[in-house]
Parts: C-alpha cells; sequence; structure tokens
C-alpha cells in the first residue's frame, strides 16, 4: 500500500519539508562519494549501533564513543541506497506539507526530529546486542504519519495497492491508512522477536517507536486534535467540510 497524494490542501509553502528533503539529499550524495573502507568508518561513527551504548568495552576498542549521544539523531539523515531515501523523502513529501502548514515549520521539525529519536532509542532497545549499524528517517517519517492522521483522520489517501502485477488504486481515510501500516508494522516486529532472520534487514521497531511518538508529540502540540479533524480537498466530486462542522458531502 504505497501513498500517492492527500486531500489537504495548503496555504503555505512548505519550506521545512523542502529544507528536511535537501539535507537528506544532500547527505545521501555525500554518502555516495565515499571510498567502500571510508564509508564504513563513516556509518559506523553516525549511524546507531545499539552495542555502542550497551557494551562501551567494545565501543572503546572499535574506536566508538559510548558517551557520544548524537547518532541517536544523525541516523535519520542517512540512508541506505536510492531506493531506500526515495521512499521515505516521498512519504514525508505526501504528508508532511499538511502537518507543516498545521503547525508551522518550527514545531513541525520539533516533531519530525523528536520522532526520529524515539525511533531510535525503540531500536536500540529492542537491538541491544547489536553491533548492526542502522540508518534512515523512516522512523521520523513514521511519525509524521502518525501525527497526520491524528491530525486530519478524515482526509483522503489515495494508495497504489500492485495485485498480481496489476496497479490498483484507492482513496482510503488517513486513520485507515495509518492503522494498517502501523498494524504491518507491529507484526513484522513481533516476527522478528519470535525469529531473528524475519526481519529483513528492516528496523520494525524504530518504525513504531517513531509512529507511537508522533501519536503522542501530536496530541501535546495540538491538544485539539483529540476531537478529529477533517481535512479540505478531492474525492468524487466533493470536499469536507470545515472539520468544526459536521462533516458532509458537498458539490
Amino acid at each position: 500500500m504505497f501513498p500517492i497524494r492527500d486531500s489537504v490542501g495548503r496555504t503555505s509553502t512548505p519550506v521545512m519539508v523542502w529544507a528536511i528533503i535537501a539535507v537528506n539529499v544532500g547527505v545521501f550524495l555525500y554518502q555516495l562519494g565515499l571510498g567502500d573502507r571510508e564509508l564504513q568508518v563513516f556509518l559506523y561513527r553516525h549511524a546507531l549501533v545499539p552495542l555502542r551504548y550497551f557494551s562501551p568495552g567494545w565501543a572503546m576498542e572499535v574506536g566508538l564513543s559510548p558517551s557520544d549521544l548524537t547518532p541517536f539523531l544523525t541516523n535519520t539523515f542517512l540512508h541506505g541506497g536510492i531506493l531506500h531515501i526515495l521512499l521515505n523523502m516521498w512519504t514525508l513529501w505526501i504528508f508532511g506539507p499538511a502537518l507543516e502548514d498545521r503547525l508551522g515549520p518550527v514545531r513541525f521539525l520539533a516533531l519530525y526530529l523528536a520522532a526520529g529519536v524515539a525511533a531510535s532509542l525503540t531500536h536500540a532497545l529492542f537491538n541491544a546486542a547489536s553491533a548492526v549499524p542502522v540508518l534512515g528517517a523512516s522512523g521520523a517519517v513514521a511519525g509524521t504519519i502518525a501525527a497526520y492522521a491524528v491530525r486530519f483522520p478524515f482526509a483522503w489517501v489515495t494508495v497504489l495497492v500492485p495485485v498480481l502485477f496489476i496497479p490498483l488504486f484507492f482513496a482510503v481515510p488517513a486513520m485507515l491508512f495509518a492503522a494498517i501500516w502501523f498494524l504491518l508494522q507491529v507484526i513484522s516486529g513481533t516476527s522478528e522477536l519470535l525469529s531473528p532472520f524475519a526481519g529483513g534487514g528492516i528496523a520494525w521497531w524504530a518504525h513504531i517507536g517513531g509512529f507511537l511518538a508522533g501519536w503522542a508529540l501530536i496530541l501535546a502540540l495540538e491538544p485539539a486534535s483529540r476531537g478529529a479533524a477533517g481535512a479540505r480537498g478531492w474525492y468524487n466530486g466533493g470536499p469536507w467540510e470545515d472539520p468544526d462542522r459536521p462533516r458532509r458531502w458537498t458539490r
């Protein structure tokens, strides 16, 4: 289920979303310019290696500082390949602008970064013995999805669902999209706990931690979100009305 577009109108330019995307792309281009050895050293220093913090002796042996906490944040700006960064930045572009429009650029950035750190902490707690670097904006993007779903639960998200190589398009409420997405992460994360080989190299618990953080943060930043907001936009010829008024179809 791949998001294509959403139905929420914008009233301002999403400068912070663009800035985040630009930084991620810039860092990725820098990674591409490194040699194999340089890239390995770079990732071990700036990606998140959980064992670094749970086994200080090991960290010192391999030249890592167990007191340096910056990787909990810096790893969210690193990516492992072109598809990795494309998926993350595309999803951010779908859900980020409406949220930034509502929160403003500063509060949106705070939510995004906090969700990324929460994702890193969650991954570290569930993978304390791992010496494998974890990296990517997925946790921060997961927090963005959750916050969007809480703030705009009845906005429509157009998704692509490939069935037997046939692309099918559906429009689903944001809350349903987020619920299905989160359920898939929990199922995959639980499977990984039961069988370490079932994870497929994906940090499922980072996604879960980032999602829950985004959910909690939007309620703290926007208490009115507890009352469920709607969203202006297109769908079957009519927009949803203002979220503070009863929802109805108009033509």
